[in-house]
């Protein structure tokens, strides 16, 4: 018998004769067509280590191949590998499913739609706060084929509207009312019809595609309720649902998400199975979850923005992760509760709920020792925020995300073990299988690295189209498929990005998106108001802050307050200046600011980095 250490021996001289006699080709080195000689991939399966970049343009290889899979059927994948698994806590509701639970329910909420008359590429519109009934019609109308509409739970009448009827939703799932949002109300006064209606038999003037609205909680004339969609899906819509199945493709649209630019016309970014499927995927291998044991995340995002929906409830279905759900709304001290309550051991959040979080009076009393690491992302994340989130609640691995809602939305994010710096000064390295690159905005021409730019995205992320905009689609959208951002930023050799600001007029005020041009229209209907402007302050909670610079019509007097009164119901801005006599006060604000009547020099701030993610959060 050969002893172990001498066989190894003999196979190494052997492989080394083999070696020596092999002859050796030299191939000559030849430039790629178009970018720059230069190394273009960089491995992304764990941090850069090599700076390998030598232009701003970069591509992320790995070993994992993309997914070509339906949101049905990866959920189905994680329910046979983790049936008794806790998928998903409800605390304010008290609801707790498991994998194997939540696909039962799944399942009879999909047939309930289908047996409503719903079919494969209806929209249905997702009205209101994080509960139970958000997620599971995520899932549902992913599964019966439909497409799922994320409707902002703060929209005002005109705005609702707006979407509802741009989409021709043909169905919408609402509460009777969540806090100050009364969303049956509002629905009544958009289709007065609804009152004298047969309940999933709406025919409405001004949304002409809309047939059911279906209530989750106090039963209303002329709606369904949700437990009347709950028990209509009988053995016959089963099988229905067992049968389509077949036809429904991973390409197919899954998801609408309203999103604007600078002139604040909603635009529906439309999402397939392919988009979001892999996007949750390679999130969730960055941040860990594919190795983790069993993690349980703290969830206090909106799940009407894809920071939740896929950060979170799609994350869920694909690599089998636990969600806690604080509340319905944001709350910071139930966030904080929550993370011990529940041994959560990673948390999501904007850099507002986080301000929120470490100004908790009584932090100090928590234990939040099984907090492993949190995603930030949503707006610009602070150097000294990150810092303080690290020292106070103990999150050492806390990372940063970027994105646009057009993209999935994480295109770059940075791993938990990067070190303090990178995390505090970059938005992360560029996701697996994603292109990028740097280019000057006028000319298009890839700019050399480290130099500022317009960040263009290309990959399995970028959307199919804005919905029923062609215009749009193709202003944001190459004709070789690379999505114009309209954020500045910067590449360094190691594929890690910085955000330094953004082309397009927005202003990001915790994590949600402000556009200038809305406001200052509504602002111009006030009788005493001649004209208008609104500009962003920085804000150290909200990032940003509104304020509104308003010049009045001859004659007039009016107080800060009485345009705040005018302006309920709509964006109500924190700063009001309206005369000459303010010039001293704008200018101790470290901040561009503008007098109506004068020139339009710096329109907005301009020092905020950002992330431009229209519907925000950036991710």
């Amino acid at each position: 018998m050969i002893p172990k250490i001498a066989l190894c021996s003999q196979s190494l001289r052997n492989y080394c004769a083999f070696s020596r006699a092999l002859k050796v080709v030299q191939t000559p080195w030849t430039r790629h067509p178009g970018l720059p000689a230069a190394s273009r991939g960089i491995h992304v399966d764990s941090p850069p280590t090599i700076p390998t970049l030598t232009t701003s343009y970069a591509h992320g290889t790995s070993t994992t191949s993309l997914l070509h899979t339906t949101v049905g059927e990866t959920l189905l994948r994680t329910v046979e590998r983790w049936p008794d698994r806790e998928a998903m806590a409800f605390l304010e509701g008290g609801v707790r499913k498991t994998f194997a639970q939540f696909q039962q329910d799944v399942d009879r909420a999909a047939a309930g739609l289908l047996a409503l008359g719903l079919t494969k590429g209806d929209r249905l519109g997702m009205w209101g706060p994080n509960t139970y009934e958000w997620i599971l019609f995520q899932f549902a109308t992913a599964k019966a084929g439909i497409i799922l509409v994320s409707v902002n739970p703060v929209y005002q009448l005109q705005e609702a509207e707006f979407a509802l009827r741009k989409v021709g939703c043909k169905a919408i799932v609402c509460p009777e009312q969540f806090k100050t949002q009364k969303y049956c109300n509002m629905l009544r006064q958009i289709c007065p019809e609804i009152e004298s209606s047969t309940p999933g038999d709406i025919k409405s003037a001004r949304l002409p595609d809309l047939r059911s609205v279906i209530v989750l909680d106090n039963r209303q004339p002329g709606m369904l309720h949700f437990e009347d969609v709950m028990e209509a899906g009988s053995s016959q819509y089963v099988q229905q649902l067992q049968d389509l199945q077949k036809t429904i493709s991973f390409d197919d649209p899954i998801n609408i998400q309203f999103t604007s630019g600078t002139t604040g016309a909603p635009k529906g970014a439309t999402l397939s199975h392919f988009n979001i499927v892999n996007n949750a995927y390679y999130v969730g291998k960055r941040v860990g979850y594919t190795w983790k044991p069993h993690p349980r995340i703290c969830l206090p995002v909106p799940l009407y923005h894809c920071f939740g929906s896929v950060g979170g409830g799609m994350c869920m279905a694909v690599h089998g992760i636990s969600l806690v759900f604080p509340s319905a709304g944001y709350d910071g001290k139930a966030n904080i509760a929550a993370l011990e309550s529940e041994r959560c051991t990673f948390i999501y959040g904007t850099p507002t709920m986080y301000v929120d979080m470490i100004s908790q009076p009584d932090l100090a009393k928590y234990d939040l020792s099984s907090v492993e690491t949190g995603i930030m992302a949503g707006s610009p994340c602070p150097p000294e925020l990150v810092k303080k989130v690290i020292s106070a609640m103990g999150i050492k691995g806390i990372t940063i995300g970027y994105g646009t809602t057009e993209n999935s939305p994480v295109t770059f994010c940075a791993d938990p073990l990067d070190n303090i710096q990178r995390k505090s000064e970059t938005v992360g390295f560029i996701m697996d299988h994603l292109e990028v690159k740097v280019v000057n905005p006028t000319t298009g021409e890839v700019v050399p690295l480290g130099e500022l730019g317009e960040i263009m995205i290309r990959g399995y992320c970028v959307m199919l189209e804005y919905w029923g905009d062609q215009a749009k689609t193709e202003e944001c959208i190459t004709k070789s498929g690379w999505y114009k951002t309209g954020d500045i930023g910067s590449l360094d050799a190691y594929s890690y990005c910085r955000i330094e600001g953004r082309i397009k007029d927005m202003l990001i005020r915790g994590g949600e998106n402000i556009y200038p041009a809305e406001i200052e229209q509504f602002l111009h209907t006030h009788p005493k108001v001649k004209e208008a402007q609104v500009v962003g302050v920085k804000d150290f909670r909200m990032g940003e802050e509104v304020c509104a610079c308003i010049k009045l019509a001859d004659g007039e007097k009016c107080t800060a307050e009485e345009i705040k009164a005018y302006c309920k119901g709509q964006v109500i801005p924190s700063l009001i200046f309206s005369n000459e006599r303010e010039r001293e006060l704008l200018a101790s604000l470290h901040a561009h600011w503008v007098l109506l009547g004068e020139p339009r020099k710096g329109r907005r701030t301009s020092s905020q980095s950002s992330v431009s993610d229209r519907t925000r959060p950036s991710i």
